[in-house]
C-alpha cells in the first residue's frame, strides 16, 4: 500500500515534467547545442556573434541548452534525494558557465540596444537567483532554495518563449526589431514574475493554514 501511494503521489508531477521536456524544452535544447555544436547554419546574425565570440558563443549556448535539461530533471526527482542532488549539481554549473557567457554574449549581439540590455539583465538575474538558491540550501532553508530555483527556472525558460514570440511576430508580419525587443525582456520577465507570484501564495497558504491551528492549541490553555 505504502508503494502503491508513493506511485501516485509521484507520476502527475512525471509525467507533466515529462510532457514539458517533449513539447517545450527538447526541443529548445536541441537546437541550442546543434548551434552551439556548429551543425546547423547560424543564421547571419548569430554567424556575426560567434566570430566575434568563438569561445563565449557556443558555451553560452550548449550549457544553456543543457542547463534547461538538468533544470527540469532536478524538479522532477525533487523526491528522490540523490537523483535530484546530482541533477541539480549538473544543472548549476551548466546555469553558472551559461549566465556568465550570457553577458558578452549580450553585449555583442547585433540586436537594438534594448534586447541587449534585456538579453544583459537577463543573465545577471539568472546568475543572482542561483547564488541565492545556493545559499538558502547551504544554510538548510529548503523551502526558500525551491522557490529560488523556480524561479531560476522561469528565467531559463525565456529561451523557450523568445522562439516562440520570435515565430509569431515573423507569422503575423509584426515588425522584426520592436516585436524582437520586446520580447527580450518578456520572454523572460513575465515567466519569472508569475513563478514569484506562484511562490508567494503557497508560502501565504501555508501560514494561513498554521495560524488557526496554531490558535486554537493555545486556546485550551486559556482556559484552564
Amino acid at each position: 500500500m505504502r508503494n502503491l501511494s508513493t506511485v501516485r503521489r509521484v507520476r502527475p508531477g512525471a509525467v507533466v515534467a515529462a510532457l514539458i521536456i517533449a513539447i517545450l524544452v527538447a526541443p529548445t535544447t536541441g537546437f541550442a547545442i546543434a548551434i552551439g555544436s556548429n551543425l546547423l547554419p547560424l543564421p547571419d546574425v548569430l554567424l556575426l556573434v560567434r566570430q566575434k565570440l568563438p569561445l563565449a558563443f557556443p558555451l553560452h549556448m550548449i550549457a544553456s541548452g543543457l542547463a534547461l535539461i538538468f533544470i527540469a530533471i532536478a524538479a522532477a526527482t525533487r523526491h528522490r534525494r540523490g537523483v535530484h542532488r546530482a541533477a541539480g549539481r549538473i544543472a548549476a554549473l551548466c546555469v553558472l558557465i551559461g549566465g556568465l557567457t550570457a553577458l558578452p554574449v549580450a553585449l555583442a549581439s547585433e540586436a537594438g540596444l534594448v534586447a541587449q540590455a534585456g538579453f544583459f539583465v537577463q543573465g545577471i538575474v539568472w546568475l543572482s537567483l542561483l547564488v541565492a538558491a545556493l545559499i538558502a540550501i547551504r544554510i538548510g532553508h529548503a523551502k526558500r532554495h525551491a522557490r529560488l530555483m523556480m524561479a531560476m527556472a522561469a528565467v531559463a525558460s525565456g529561451a523557450i518563449w523568445l522562439r516562440v514570440a520570435v515565430w509569431f511576430a515573423v507569422a503575423l508580419q509584426l515588425p522584426f526589431e520592436a516585436s524582437y525587443a520586446i520580447a527580450a525582456w518578456a520572454a523572460w520577465l513575465l515567466p519569472l514574475g508569475l513563478a514569484l507570484l506562484l511562490g508567494r501564495s503557497g508560502a501565504g497558504a501555508r501560514l494561513a493554514d498554521h495560524r488557526p491551528q496554531h490558535r486554537r492549541t493555545q486556546m485550551p490553555l486559556l482556559r484552564t
